[in-house]
This record gives C-alpha cells, structure tokens and sequence, in this order.
C-alpha cells in the first residue's frame, strides 16, 4: 500500500466492518468476468479438492493470509469460508495468470520472513502474529516479496469474497450475506417492487439463468 493512502477495509469512525465490507463487495459487483472452469455452487466450503494452480504449500499460506483480510468475527464469516483463495487459484490458471509469478515469489517471501522474524511458518502464527506480517507485506517491508504485491493480494481476496460463486469464491454466498446482496435477478415480481420491500436472498449464480452457459468458458 503507497504511503498516505487509504485501506477501505480499515475502521473509520461510525463505520461497522460490516458496513466496510459492503463497500468492498458492492465496488467488486455481483459478477466478476475471470475465465476459469465453473463450481457447481452447492458445492460446500469444507471440502477438499485438488489445486489447479498453486501448489498446497503455497495454497496453505494464501488461504491464511486471505483469512486475516478479510477475517471472521461477530458480522459474519471471512475469506477463508467463502474460499477466496480457490477463487485467486482457479483465476491464475485464467484471468489472473500474469500475476502467477508475483504469488510463486510473495508466497515464498511471506514464509521465509514469518520463519526469520517470528520463528514459525506464517500458517503457524497467532492472528497478532500474522497480522504484522501482513503489515509489513502492505509496506514493502517483506524481503524478495514483489513491490505493492500487497494491493494485488487484497484485491483479489475482496473479488474471491462477494465476486458470482461461479468463479470459485463467494462459497455458499456467504459473501452475498454478508453485504446484503439478495442474488441475480432477471424478473421482479409485483411484491418486490413496492416501497421499503426488502429482497429476499435466492442464493443463485448469475449462470443458474438461461442467459448464461456454465460450459467451459
């Protein structure tokens, strides 16, 4: 992160996380267009799978460092259950395959600066632990690791979190949730378009309608 410059994740006065996160969520979109083979969006946040891109290694320490992100608490679960990092893993095998290189390099600069400043691998290390390491990823201060690598990082983890399910973040929509984000619709029935009506969540993927294909895109 540049000097100077403003996180919209960090806490302002009066402002909730919950309201933060909104404005992160509603900044990414309902659908962010990151060519990757579809999830069936049923499919639950606990289940293992096989990696498309990054090794498990690397995958262990970008799940964590997403994680501290955006992390869980009393608003609402975090990146981590709404696997942003399947979300950045299935991407740069897609879209995000030219920053491939920045994950390999940061990933193994994130572990070796948690070994050499705190004594332990960075998936090891207590949530105050890990944040001074995300701190000094946001200022540059991590050796080897790319410059502003940070703000690709971010980036990325909001898109993972409140991007379309289809993509392989936002599991379950818990991210939609999370916001308030009701789904895609493509008709408003008479009883939603009165006044101080309040959308009810119907949990579908822009691609559960006939207007998009969830083939191989």
């Amino acid at each position: 992160m540049a000097e100077n410059e403003q996180d919209p994740l960090a806490p302002g006065p009066g402002l909730s996380r919950r309201e933060l996160l909104k404005r992160a969520g509603l900044v990414v979109g309902a659908v962010v267009v990151v060519p990757v083979t579809p999830i069936d969006a049923a499919q639950t946040a606990s289940a293992p799978e096989a990696l498309r891109t990054l090794t498990r290694p690397e995958y262990d320490t970008l799940d964590a460092l997403c994680a501290r992100i955006i992390p869980t608490d009393d608003s609402g679960p975090g990146a981590r259950e709404a696997r942003a990092a399947r979300y950045i893993d299935w991407g740069l095998s897609g879209a995000l395959a030219g920053t491939r290189p920045q994950y390999a390099s940061a990933l193994a600069a994130v572990e070796a600066h948690a070994i050499a400043s705190k004594g332990a691998p960075f998936t090891t290390l207590s949530p105050a632990d890990q944040d001074a390491i995300i701190t000094d990823l946001s200022q540059n201060r991590v050796p080897q690791a790319p410059a502003n690598f940070f703000n690709t990082l971010r980036t990325h983890t909001i898109q993972g979190t409140f991007s379309d399910p289809f993509y392989g973040g936002n599991a379950n929509y818990v991210g939609w949730d999370l916001i308030g984000y009701p789904g895609v619709r493509v008709a408003v029935p008479a009883e939603y378009q009165q006044w101080d009506s309040e959308l009810k969540p119907n949990h579908q993927s822009a691609y559960d309608t006939a207007m998009f294909s969830k083939g191989v895109l």
